[in-house]
């Protein structure tokens, strides 16, 4: 059975397409505002995929370490932004980032979270990273019943409760933390045009 890796090595190169389909620029847009990056940061993207965060922390003019776990998708994404020296380019696991303590002044994950075996050691990780008075933004799957995201798709999680992201954050040593709407649905259609989806999505942010 083909496990979420094999899946993006699979997509990569239509990926920026299928992505537009599934969200919105909204999504990267919010999760930079409830950040509220400022120019000169550093900011990890973790599972960074092509680049569809990245591109909005480049405009908002931070420094980015890109993580993914797929050399496929990261080679997509050095096609798009060829070798701009405000990116660093790292293959490695969410739930073990290669990337020092409080290295990042920002840590952000978009519709990642779904696709970790433990959500809980994903988020420890990104707040590990944090500079003191660093920020993580989460944006992922509001909790659904869509079968076939999973066996199609291979996400691990259908999606999450809002409470259990605000406790995961508050257990992993944030404060001010918040979980909201992020204004916008991930939708989906199966391979058999048997069952669609519209789901909301949250942003989740929190302090270290």
């Amino acid at each position: 059975m083909m496990g979420s890796k094999e899946y993006f090595k699979e997509v990569a190169s239509q990926w920026d397409t299928m992505r537009e389909g599934f969200f919105s620029d909204d999504i990267r847009e919010k999760a930079c505002s409830v950040a509220d990056v400022q120019k000169g940061g550093i900011s990890a993207d973790i599972g960074a995929g092509t680049g569809f965060i990245t591109e909005a922390l480049l405009n908002h003019g931070l420094k980015v370490i890109a993580v993914d776990n797929s050399e496929d998708m990261l080679e997509q994404m050095k096609k798009k932004f060829g070798s701009a020296s405000d990116i660093d380019y790292r293959l490695g696991e969410s739930e073990k980032l290669p990337i020092d303590d409080e290295t990042v002044d920002y840590a952000m994950a978009n519709m990642v979270l779904h696709h970790v075996e433990n959500p809980y050691t994903a988020i420890e990780e990104m707040v590990r990273i944090l500079k003191p008075g660093g920020k993580l933004v989460i944006t992922d799957l509001d909790e659904h019943n869509h079968e076939f995201l999973r066996t199609e798709q291979h996400d691990r999680w259908m999606g999450f409760k809002r409470a259990d992201v605000k406790n995961w954050f508050t257990k992993a040593g944030l404060k001010n933390v918040t979980v909201d709407c992020a204004g916008g649905n991930c939708c989906s259609e199966s391979e058999c045009g048997c069952d669609s989806a519209s789901v909301s999505i949250f942003v989740a942010c929190g302090e270290r």
